[in-house]
């Protein structure tokens, strides 16, 4: 199951990056069947597969997070048990899970203080924050339109669209990338998920930075949301994940290379505010 865990990681099957953290922790429950004889036995199987599961996606803040989590409380604890080790690994993955999802859903709850009704906003991707927070929208009768950008080459945002087309307080609509700039003045504010902020850096799905330095431009905001463990101080270096050229092109590329990033840097400046479950910041 860690095997095939890391394979859709590192695959990027899952979009969220909270969804990425919690089904690598959930993956690391099977360790604790395992029958092991020493506590140094029990480790070491954990170590590896901790190193299996960060390799797969060094990238994802959240899963960096939620991993130390768990080696601080069973690696770096002195367990004079099997028992006793694979106990703190069960309690830690529980915790570490629960608090994932009650982060992303208090952050949501935050993020709708920034709607009022009958706003116009553009998205960027797909966002299970943003999402979120649109829904809790519509449960307060809050009404909305909301571009939506098609996200290539992965076309996230046509999920993001397809998901909004449901929410009857929602008008969406689906643009391809390069018109954002177009549509952005029209715009209240921007609104987006984020992967994750470092250094002064917003690290996001790619496509983020021309949308950022476009409402800039316009003086239109631009609000990211996400957990609080996304906003990271130090001890984590983002690294950028290059996908497949088949993406881009089917066809294969004669002539020519193609690089096909899955996230870019924006400048912290460029963001207005940066709203978690714990408070909203303005950088």
């Amino acid at each position: 199951m860690i095997d095939e865990t890391a394979a859709e990681i590192e695959a990027m099957r899952t979009h969220s990056s909270s969804e990425v953290a919690i089904k690598a922790a959930e993956a690391l429950h099977t360790l604790t069947t395992r029958d092991r004889s020493t506590v140094s036995e029990f480790k070491r199987d954990l170590e590896h597969n901790i190193g299996v599961l960060r390799r797969a996606n060094p990238s994802h803040a959240t899963l960096e997070t939620a991993l130390r989590e768990i080696e601080d409380a069973v690696l770096d604890s002195d367990h004079t048990s099997v028992t006793g080790a694979v106990d703190a690994l069960a309690e830690t993955i529980d915790t570490v899970t629960e608090r994932i999802q009650t982060a992303k859903q208090d952050a949501a709850l935050n993020a709708v203080s920034l709607f009022s009704d009958g706003d116009t906003i553009l998205t960027h991707d797909f966002s299970t924050t943003v999402m979120a927070a649109i829904r809790e929208a519509a449960e307060q009768n809050i009404s909305l339109q909301i571009y939506v950008t098609e996200a290539r080459p992965r076309n996230l945002g046509r999920k993001t669209a397809r998901e909004l087309g449901k929410i009857d307080s929602v008008d969406a609509t689906l643009i391809v990338d390069s018109a954002a700039g177009s549509y952005v003045d029209e715009c209240d504010y921007v609104l987006t998920g984020m992967t994750c902020v470092v250094d002064d850096q917003l690290y996001n799905r790619v496509g983020t930075f021309p949308i950022a330095a476009a409402a800039a431009q316009v003086d239109t905001p631009y609000y990211v949301t996400g957990a609080s463990t996304k906003v990271i101080e130090s001890g984590f270096v983002f690294e950028n994940d290059y996908r497949d050229a088949s993406e881009v092109l089917r066809e294969p590329a004669e002539g020519f290379s193609i690089e096909n990033p899955s996230y870019d840097a924006t400048p912290i400046e460029l963001v207005n505010r940066i709203v978690t479950e714990k408070k909203i910041i303005s950088p």
